[in-house]
């Protein structure tokens, strides 16, 4: 987790232009809420939220011209405090020249936006909030496969990085590799991403470490994915009893999200890079309503009703009424026994 992030990293990332404070653009921003100012500038600062970016969109800047000149003073005055990062006006409306002689006084900058407040503020907070989440360390390879993003775990040496490279020759993308990076981006959702030292760089052993997008081009590698499976990786073992049927719902937990996951035993001679893609492509039908599991259970629930009805159907009339015969003797004595 990244503690704070720097208003110089947002100007740059977001296109913003400095007013005023072009010295001060390397204060911390530690939280990713940001603030719109409203009982404030009507002089309420009981709650007021200074650890955060103070937005002025046309509204509040409609309402500071409205008041005077001192009123304006006193209000900027009591919203710069030591801790706020900065002030940011949107939709390319003229700065308040109070604000930027009071903010520069007291070390804060000021930046601008041509953007509508809306759609800024949008980028903004999704911007601090990708870079100050918690953030843990996987050990794993993460790849994408038809779209989604399939995390392969297990321990070292077992073949994930190689089965990364088959998945890359039949046209699949690689995300990261021996380190993912991951991050909570919502309430149901997590990121990964590779750390910068291994971006789009993929170690195999007895080859050594080769450049992905050199050798199969920009659109072999991505940046960062949505973690939708993962697939852990194990050695074959001849008294273990794995799933066959595919009813069984395993899920880890990452931050506190759960993610399911596949076992994938592995031994010489299976293709493991192709059981992989079929996982992926069958775990999109089950998000799309298909469970091959579940049609399996219905057909063989239907079997043995038939079976049992075409057994039925084959009883001589000596063996029916031995079973009614039957029945009336058990029933006789379960009464028997209340």
């Amino acid at each position: 987790m990244t503690d704070a992030v720097k208003i110089s990293e947002v100007v740059k990332k977001l296109n913003f232009t400095v007013k005023s404070g072009i010295d001060f653009i390397e204060r911390p921003v530690k939280v990713s809420d940001l603030s719109r100012p409203g009982l404030e500038l009507a002089g309420y600062f009981d709650y007021y939220p200074s650890n955060r970016i103070q937005v002025l969109g046309r509204t509040e800047i409609s309402y500071i011209e409205s008041n005077s000149h001192l009123n304006r003073m006193a209000t900027f005055e009591a919203m710069c405090s030591q801790d706020t990062p900065a002030f940011l006006v949107t939709r390319g409306l003229p700065v308040p020249p109070e604000l930027m002689a009071i903010a520069t006084s007291n070390g804060i900058p000021v930046i601008s936006s041509k953007l509508a407040t809306s759609q800024v503020s949008s980028m903004l907070e999704q911007y601090l909030s990708d870079r100050l989440a918690e953030r843990i360390s996987v050990h794993g390879v993460f790849v994408e496969i038809y779209g989604l993003g399939v995390l392969l775990t297990g321990e070292s040496g077992i073949g994930k990085s190689e089965t990364a490279l088959e998945l890359l020759k039949r046209g699949h993308i690689l995300i990261a590799d021996d380190r993912v990076e991951i991050h909570q981006l919502n309430q149901t959702s997590l990121i990964g991403e590779p750390p910068v030292v291994l971006k789009h760089l993929l170690e195999i052993r007895g080859l050594g470490i080769i450049d992905v997008m050199n050798l199969f081009g920009v659109a072999a590698v991505r940046d960062r994915a949505d973690i939708n499976l993962k697939v852990e990786l194990v050695n074959w073992k001849d008294n273990t009893r794995y799933d066959r049927i595919g009813t069984q719902i395993e899920t880890d937990s990452f931050l506190g999200i759960k993610i399911p996951r596949i076992t994938v035993p592995v031994k010489v001679g299976r293709d493991v890079p192709g059981i992989i893609e079929v996982a992926a492509m069958n775990y999109r039908s089950k998000l799309m309503g298909f469970d091959a599991a579940l049609k399996f259970k219905r057909n063989l629930k239907q079997l043995i009703a038939k079976n049992s009805e075409q057994d039925k159907a084959k009883e001589t009339p000596e063996q029916l009424e031995r079973d009614r015969e039957a029945q009336k003797k058990h029933h006789e004595l379960n009464q028997d026994g209340k």
